[in-house]
């Protein structure tokens, strides 16, 4: 008999996120659960979204929201990462140029070489960047992945401390060994992280699995400031939003008009904090990311960090166009549970029905699942 897979939470522990409208029909539900934590009490969340359990106690992996977390290792390896180059080494970049320069301006600054990048060789993310590559017959690159800031950053500190550079990726390097005990200092895992939580990311370091509610502490603790790495991290994350995501984009549009750090990561985790106030982390149970950017700023919102105008600006910003042909048909909504922690004021300016139809059938909408503490 097979052996139960370790797993995250179910979609009976999860809330109704999103839900998805066209033409005047809700399509598609996304399910999720997520925390926020007050800096003044870590340990007793704010408010959480879903099952309790789901938000504090059940693993997730973290993917790339747990970028400033490793690149608060990287410092603390003694890599004098500054400015844009540290925004780089958070980034989830789409190649454009500008991410491009500051990464070949890393690579170049340790003596080190594009060819020893172990993420994945990619074309540019970025259209026009993209369109040009192709028009001058590059071949994919692993420096217009999406990681390479943060990967760059890792042979950086291999270069500095004489580490083995060919086996960077190893949770057995001292860097990942480093990074999985800056971790659990930071997200309270008084244990280390577990070994049967440990696994592989998209770019092929180690990544770990750890509650949503220790993730918020770790993003919390980062852009609290308090030692000269968190506060080099927070203000570039906070000069040079372009860096984190890129210009125009989602994370990088929160972070310029809001004055927070947003990290997205794969599989549609979402964090989001505000200096000296409260931490958001949530994932979204599909693995879509097209709900999370709204769930980190209503949650963000309801836990005191965002005031509801700038929200909906930023929203305005960012949303997901729902076409039709040539037109916009439809709309990302606040789902059941995520309309539970609304005030008045932001759901106008969202313009969210208290009650869409069809919004209240099932356990979701019986049970909207937030709750305040």
């Amino acid at each position: 008999m097979s052996q139960a897979l370790p797993a995250t939470f179910t979609a009976a522990q999860a809330a109704e996120l999103a839900v998805v409208t066209r033409s005047g029909f809700i399509e598609s539900r996304h399910l999720g659960a997520g925390v926020a934590l007050s800096p003044a009490q870590p340990d007793a969340p704010a408010l959480t979204l879903g099952d309790p359990a789901a938000a504090t106690a059940t693993p997730v992996f973290a993917r790339s929201c747990l970028k400033p977390v490793q690149a608060l290792a990287v410092l603390r390896a003694g890599v004098p990462l500054r400015g844009e180059e540290a925004a780089l080494a958070m980034a989830s970049h789409i190649a454009q140029d500008e991410h491009i320069a500051v990464v070949r301006r890393m690579l170049a600054s340790s003596g080190l070489a594009p060819e020893q990048l172990q993420c994945p060789a990619v074309l540019p993310q970025h259209g026009p960047a993209r369109a040009r590559a192709l028009a001058a017959g590059e071949k994919p690159s692993p420096l217009y992945f999406n990681c390479s800031g943060k990967h760059t950053a890792f042979l950086m500190a291999c270069r500095a401390n004489g580490w083995d550079e060919d086996t960077y990726l190893d949770p057995a390097h001292p860097l990942q060994q480093l990074i999985a005990e800056t971790v659990a200092e930071l997200a309270g895992l008084p244990g280390g992280v577990s070994a049967d939580h440990i696994g592989v990311d998209g770019c092929g370091a180690p990544v770990f699995a750890l509650p949503l509610a220790g993730l918020a502490r770790a993003v919390s603790a980062v852009v609290a400031g308090t030692d000269e790495h968190t506060a080099e991290l927070t203000r570039a994350a906070l000069e040079h939003p372009w860096g984190i995501e890129g210009h125009g984009r989602p994370n990088s549009v929160a972070i310029e008009r809001l004055g927070i750090l947003a990290k997205f990561g794969a599989e549609g985790v979402m964090v989001m904090a505000r200096p000296g106030g409260p931490a958001v982390a949530l994932k979204c149970l599909d693995g879509s990311s097209r709900a999370t950017t709204l769930a980190g700023l209503v949650m963000l919102h309801a836990a005191g960090g965002a005031e509801p105008q700038a929200v909906a600006e930023v929203w305005e910003r960012v949303a997901p166009a729902i076409t039709g042909g040539n037109a916009v048909v439809g709309a990302v909504l606040p789902g059941a549970g995520l309309r539970s922690l609304l005030a008045p004021e932001l759901a106008g300016l969202l313009g969210a029905d208290p009650d869409p139809a069809g919004s209240a059938g099932g356990k979701t909408g019986e049970q909207p699942g937030a709750g305040r503490r």
